[in-house]
């Protein structure tokens, strides 16, 4: 039997990348070399080739340097795959990681972002025009910063030779589209059987859970103007162009969200676009007016009223707070994560 050339993928870990994400890619080449002989082969690389730390605080020793992997891929044989393996946190950018990806990509090597590795790929100019899946938390800032993007909030998606995935075992459900291809659909479906996957996904699938799972509610009408409202934070729609689309009365949809949420819809609306902005706040660089305009208020100084009303505490503290939070957590070698924040309590 002829041997097959080994497909090589070399993963470069950014500081804070996720383990699971990163484990559970490995763990689908893995088996895929136990059902299939060696097929496929990995590194590990970082930028100074010192070990990295990941957003649950483990070190990770790598195989070499930024500049190991630039000389080891200009003679190297067979097909080459490289994996940008990020985290929860933007990562900072990279003169060194950017040269070399669009060498990478000259050379027509496949490229793969998993969580915010997705930002190194658009620095390079690589996502132009393209499809990218980006987690939920990121995608308001992605979106914001890098608009030439076709980003979604999709588990993964594959665009010709650039792939894309939000995490965690979207991960998994990537790198099993790359064996599917190699492999065929059998040893796929084996390795999700040993590995305890229900099924193969497909790229553009989602990767938050349903509406109705997520915030408890089964009623269609309210699922679907909800829907609505999260597609339109940065130009809120008008109540009476939701209600018009339901075909209900506004005194109908008032009712219905009070009864099934608690909240009149204009104040679900706002707390909506508020929780949109702390994520932005703790998770990206933009200004305040960039924030304000991205999350569909008027004018700063409005999303400041507003936000200190409903939170406590102004935009500018929040920011502060979560700055401060993230240093003490990477001197103490622990995960940095989102906290969210509790609103203001009123009085009925």
């Amino acid at each position: 039997m002829q041997t097959m050339p080994a497909h090589r993928f070399r993963f470069y870990l950014l500081p804070g990348f996720s383990l699971h994400g990163f484990s559970a890619a490995l763990e689908v080449l893995r088996l895929a070399n136990g059902l299939a002989g060696e097929r496929y082969a990995w590194t590990t690389v970082s930028e100074d080739g010192t070990a990295v730390r990941s957003g649950c605080g483990m070190r990770m020793a790598v195989d070499g340097a930024l500049s190991d992997a630039r000389e080891a891929g200009r003679g190297g044989a067979g097909p080459c795959t490289v994996v940008i393996c990020g985290g929860d946190d933007v990562p900072p950018a990279s003169t060194g990681l950017t040269i070399w990806l669009r060498s990478c990509h000259q050379q027509r090597m496949s490229l793969a972002g998993l969580a915010g590795g997705v930002y190194a790929l658009a620095r390079a100019g690589l996502l132009e025009g393209r499809r990218a899946a980006v987690h939920w938390r990121h995608f308001p800032d992605f979106s914001e910063r890098f608009p030439e993007a076709r980003a979604s909030q999709a588990a993964f998606e594959i665009d010709g030779t650039l792939q894309t995935c939000a995490g965690g075992p979207a991960a998994f459900d990537m790198l099993l589209r790359q064996v599917e291809a190699d492999c065929g659909r059998t040893v796929a479906n084996r390795i999700c059987e040993i590995g305890l996957a229900e099924r193969v996904r497909a790229p553009g699938e989602r990767q938050r859970l349903p509406l109705q799972t997520r915030i408890g509610i089964d009623n269609p009408v309210l699922i679907e103007m909800i829907a609505q409202m999260e597609a339109g934070m940065a130009e809120p729609l008008p109540l009476a162009s939701l209600c018009a689309q339901s075909r209900l009365s506004r005194r109908q949809v008032e009712r219905l969200f009070r009864q099934e949420m608690g909240l009149s819809p204009a104040r679900y609306y706002v707390e909506m676009r508020l929780e949109r902005a702390y994520l932005l706040l703790s998770h990206s660089s933009l200004t305040m007016i960039e924030i304000a305009i991205a999350c569909g208020f008027g004018s700063p100084s409005h999303f400041s009223r507003t936000y200190r009303s409903h939170y406590g505490c102004t935009p500018q503290q929040t920011r502060q707070a979560e700055a401060e939070r993230r240093r003490g957590c990477a001197q103490a070698g622990e995960a940095w994560q989102i906290r969210p924040l509790r609103k203001v309590a009123r009085s009925a």
